[in-house]
């Protein structure tokens, strides 16, 4: 008897403590498990004449902590990505993983109007937070989470975060560097995830040179940078959107004001990036390593690798409101325009534009839309089409770290890791969108055009800047409160442009190898539970 007292008496201690707990701090916790089964035959790029399709299903599973106590507020995101199939039944240690932190933060409190605890209150709301996050503006056009990709993106940075009157304004700061071991010295950094070993010219399985991106070889680099014949192009790129290489650094300023139905938004976004050269490690018997070198080979090295390459994106989105889903309609209306400016990755000068305008019919559970997107592009007055060369400047605008799969067709032809045209994009487009309870259906169309006349490769130009069109179906069902099911389908229907465009094709009989009809199908399953959910109970 007494014994069963005491364990009583243990139990109400427990559960006393957890509700004074749960009165002061709160807890979330959801899973997601998220499979996506494709039929791929030309997605991202157009596939060569008799090509078969592709088939897998990809996974993304990911487990979200969140914690809220006080003046603290905490979350990580643990997540694992793979292909079905990828890993044998039983993996060895030599198999690796995908399992990372995809985000890891915490979020401290510095002003706080509504909370008498703290004192300074010059501010309506001032907050720091540190660490791995997401990151997300306005439309996600130039900065978002990329969430469509398994990978997603976040970023390791803090962010000081102000609200006060309506004004809602952003400072950001990120510093990457490549490791903590003892021993290094300056800041050099390589941008980018390379493997341990490569190969040399010769075929040779040799380490990777330290500080270097390898590149496939097609010619040879002597010692003062200058390739003499071949080609070269990386082997393992990283890339932003469309671009070469992660940034060193950047410098983000973003302040946004809603004054009644109308929100401006202003982004002033500096990113910073390391500068290299073209060099070759190896010998006449075991070959060479060509590569990218972004960090010194030794002591006496005189390139200054510590020199940054900094590019400047600046803009201003209007988002406005007009009417109202009761009466005529709803429409929205949205404009913007963006520029950069400063170097490009390459050290070129830049001179790029991007700007989109839209409007956005509603009226009950219909939305249609109708817009147009521009980026500025190079011309083909340089046989490379880096730059213009009647400026000296590159005139190529790079959204980003925002997500292309939702603006510029969900193919993914463009600003993605398949390359992206040097003469720009013009994007002309209409969708159409039913949204019910639990269903909803919908359908885009996109007509693409390259912003600059640019060349086949061969030197000659492109007879016009037609690139094609891009219709895509999507259906979306929600089961229940946690499942939803998205069925899509696009099909692209290209010029023979989009292989020159793409640097698949330099010449017309190589174009011709190439279908013009790329297709894609895929179903996915989105399951999301929140563990600490308790589903409503009717009492009687």
């Amino acid at each position: 008897m007494k014994k069963f007292n005491i364990s009583k008496l243990a139990l109400i201690l427990f559960l006393s403590i957890c509700t004074q707990l749960s009165s002061k701090a709160q807890f979330t916790l959801q899973g997601q498990v998220r499979t996506r089964t494709e039929i791929r035959n030309g997605l991202g790029n157009l596939v060569p004449n008799d090509s078969k399709s592709a088939a897998f299903t990809s996974q993304r599973t990911r487990l979200n902590f969140g914690y809220k106590w006080d003046r603290v507020l905490f979350g990580a995101a643990v997540q694992d990505v793979r292909v079905w199939g990828q890993d044998a039944s039983s993996i060895s240690n030599a198999d690796g993983s995908k399992l990372m932190l995809h985000e890891g933060w915490a979020e401290v409190t510095l002003a706080n109007k509504a909370d008498t605890t703290v004192k300074f209150k010059a501010l309506d709301l001032l907050t720091i937070k540190l660490g791995r996050q997401e990151l997300i503006y306005d439309d996600v056009r130039l900065i978002g989470n990329l969430d469509w990709l398994q990978q997603a993106r976040r970023h390791d940075m803090v962010i000081l975060k102000a609200v006060h009157k309506g004004w809602q304004v952003d400072l950001g700061y990120a510093f990457g560097q490549n490791s903590d071991a003892f021993g290094n010295t300056g800041t050099a950094y390589v941008p980018a995830n390379v493997a341990p070993y490569t190969r040399t010219s010769t075929g040779t399985l040799v380490p990777t040179p330290a500080g270097m991106i390898p590149l496939t070889t097609g010619g040879n680099i002597n010692n003062n940078s200058v390739r003499t014949g071949g080609a070269l192009a990386w082997t393992n790129p990283p890339s932003t959107n469309g671009a070469s290489q992660d940034y060193k650094s950047f410098k983000s300023l973003y302040i946004s004001k809603k004054f009644n139905q109308t929100k401006f938004s202003g982004l002033l976004f500096q990113d910073d990036f390391s500068a290299y050269r073209l060099d070759s490690v190896g010998s006449a018997a075991t070959g060479y390593v060509y590569g990218r070198r972004f960090a010194p080979a030794n002591a006496t090295d005189a390139f200054d690798y510590y020199q940054s390459r900094s590019r400047t994106t600046y803009g201003l989105m209007i988002n406005h409101t007009l009417g109202n889903a009761s009466g005529f309609g709803k429409i929205a209306l949205q404009g913007a325009y963006y520029g950069q400016t400063g170097k490009d990755r390459e050290g070129n000068d830049m001179d790029a534009y991007h700007y989109t305008l839209s409007a956005t019919y509603q009226k009950s559970k219909w939305a249609f839309t109708l817009g147009y997107d521009v980026l500025s592009g190079n011309d083909g007055t340089s046989a490379t089409n880096n730059y213009k060369a009647s400026t000296g400047k590159n005139n190529r605008f790079d959204p980003l770290y925002g997500t292309p799969h939702r603006h510029w067709g969900y193919m993914d032809y463009f600003f993605v890791g398949t390359n992206s045209p040097a003469g720009g994009l013009n994007n002309g487009y209409l969708k159409a969108k039913y949204t019910g309870n639990a269903l909803s259906f919908g359908v885009d169309y996109h007509m693409f055009s390259l912003n600059k006349i640019t060349t086949k490769g061969d030197g000659t130009l492109l007879s016009n800047a037609n690139l094609g069109n891009e219709i895509d179906f999507l259906l979306n069902y929600n089961m229940n409160k946690f499942t939803n099911l998205e069925l899509g389908y696009s099909v692209m229907m290209a010029t023979d442009n989009m292989t020159f465009a793409k640097g698949q094709a330099t010449t017309d009989a190589a174009a011709a190898n190439f279908s013009k009809t790329g297709t894609w199908l895929y179903l996915m399953i989105n399951i999301r539970p929140d563990f600490f959910y308790t589903k409503p109970v009717a009492i009687k």
